[in-house]
């Protein structure tokens, strides 16, 4: 992709994303994701009533007569957007791949952070972190996270959730709200990091699948390639047996993430590239709100 390639990309994600973080999103996000509780605001004189555990001493015996604190929810979040950057992220057979359905998503996360006037983080992951760019709040900030979502080249095809989010633990020493957008293609058992983390922060999962991964067409013999392994193999899709094996292997891959993430109290919306991922996201704000 040219530098002007790039540039009419971002803006034209800019454009699409900015406009649904504004017109739909900015009160569904600011009342689904709570700020990190309550912090000082200011004091005022003691009044019938207030809490003697509020009384702010040193003032009192300053002015020499009763003063308490008053304290406000804490509205400003860290938000940082985990994004899985393998191999399979590539694939795609309706109308966009999805990787291209993860990008528009971060984006207009990101933009409903910053009209919330919340800073926000990205780390990009494959089996390994390949790129961590730290919280920031700004629109400067988010086109430069949308540049590198657009035209990001991971080093490595395959995917290790698990020692993405311990890194992620690790490295946020604040509580922080953090999404996860991946297809969660990943063998191993990453539940125990996810425990961990929610209990640190606030963790939402994001997949996002297309619709033959639910099932497979009958079109015939095809050539298909893992996007990850890199392994090629010829498939008979005519054959019902086939279709069917398919499909069982998807409700029980299902079926495992559903446990994990159940497990480790972390709230999931699946989103399909062929529909629209507006509707999904709204019913996970007000499912949170």
């Amino acid at each position: 992709m040219t530098t002007e390639e790039l540039f009419k990309s971002v803006r034209r994600v800019e454009i699409k994303t900015r406009g649904l973080s504004r017109n739909i999103f900015a009160g569904e996000y600011h009342s689904a994701f709570k700020g990190r509780g309550m912090a000082f605001s200011e004091v005022r004189e003691y009044q019938y009533g207030d809490d003697v555990r509020d009384i702010d001493w040193n003032v009192t015996a300053r002015l020499d007569r009763p003063y308490v604190k008053v304290f406000e929810e804490e509205r400003e979040l860290t938000v940082i957007l985990m994004v899985d950057v393998s191999g399979s992220l590539d694939f795609g057979t309706q109308q966009q791949t999805k990787r291209q359905m993860v990008t528009e998503i971060a984006a207009t996360l990101a933009f409903s952070a910053i009209e919330n006037n919340d800073k926000v983080g990205i780390i990009f992951f494959s089996d390994k972190v390949e790129k961590f760019i730290p919280p920031k709040k700004g629109r400067k900030h988010i086109l430069s996270i949308i540049r590198e979502l657009l035209d990001f080249k991971a080093t490595s095809s395959k995917t290790d959730i698990g020692q993405a989010v311990e890194y992620m633990t690790n490295v946020i020493k604040k509580r922080c709200t953090v999404f996860i957008l991946s297809d969660f293609f990943d063998g191993k058992d990453f539940s125990q990091q996810l425990i961990i983390a929610n209990r640190k922060h606030d963790v939402c999962a994001l997949q996002v699948y297309d619709q033959r991964m639910l099932e497979l067409p009958d079109v015939g013999l095809v050539k298909v390639r893992d996007a990850e392994t890199g392994e090629e193999a010829y498939i008979d899709t005519s054959s019902k047996r086939l279709r069917r094996a398919h499909h069982e292997w998807w409700i029980g891959a299902q079926t495992r993430l559903n446990s994990i993430l159940t497990h480790a109290n972390v709230d999931c919306v699946h989103l399909r590239t062929d529909e629209d991922y507006v509707k999904g996201l709204m019913g996970l704000f007000r499912k949170r709100g």
